[in-house]
């Protein structure tokens, strides 16, 4: 059954047809993912004061309900260092269309891994995990799995990715900590499966794991059209 706090979500951003990422993130955190510190700010002066309560450098994103694709309106800075560059961030999303505030986070470190879920017709719930980041287009390398997912689906995902030995520690690089890599890609199954009805996909990019964490950085679900 759906936990009402995250239908409640659902339910609220069907009039855009996709969810807002603070509120994606909030799905995140009720599943039981983990997630960045964050904070949802609509003025400058709240952004500063969440920039200095977990410490600076930041990562600032634009919230619009018309901004699905941030990339594409350079609605992402990362490396904020200070108050000024935080200010000029805010003020240059503000001029994006449909601003509704910036969302502020802490920034984390690891290596990029892509983790997405698309409801198949004829096979149901689809789970992805790849290599992520902004070339996963280019270098397609993922693995898919229907969900839900046991371990041994987990494993078999992971050990097929050609990068593999990214994850494993390279040239001197400390390997991630799978034991956590398979218990996101364990808990996002149930949360797909959750939310089969009402969502039709999610992507999880990038989702930055390192030797103690695997977080969700970025993330957009799109959610089924009415009467679908």
């Amino acid at each position: 059954m759906l936990r009402r706090e995250i239908a409640e979500i659902l339910e609220a951003s069907k009039p855009h047809g996709w969810v807002l990422e603070p509120e994606a993130k909030r799905i995140f955190s009720l599943a039981g993912l983990d997630i960045p510190k964050f904070r949802w700010a609509k003025e400058p002066e709240e952004a500063i004061r969440f920039a200095r309560e977990i410490g600076y450098p930041v990562v600032a994103k634009i919230v619009s309900p018309k901004v699905i694709h941030k990339s594409e309106y350079r609605g992402v800075q990362v490396g904020i260092d200070g108050d000024k560059k935080l200010v000029e961030t805010f003020d240059r999303f503000r001029r994006i269309d449909g601003f509704s505030g910036v969302l502020v986070e802490e920034m984390i470190s690891g290596v990029e891994l892509i983790v997405g879920s698309k409801t198949d017709d004829q096979f149901g719930p689809v789970v992805l995990l790849g290599m992520g980041g902004t070339a996963v287009e280019i270098y397609r390398d993922v693995s898919l799995r229907m969900a839900p997912l046991s371990d041994k689906d987990v494993d078999r995902m992971i050990d097929c990715l050609k990068a593999r030995r990214l994850l494993e520690g390279y040239r001197g690089s400390a390997p991630i900590d799978r034991v956590k890599l398979v218990s996101l890609l364990n808990t996002f199954s149930e949360m797909v499966m959750e939310t089969e009805r009402e969502v039709e996909s999610i992507d999880l990019n990038p989702v930055l794991c390192s030797s103690t964490r695997c977080v969700v950085a970025d993330a957009r679900i799109l959610l089924k059209k009415t009467g679908t």
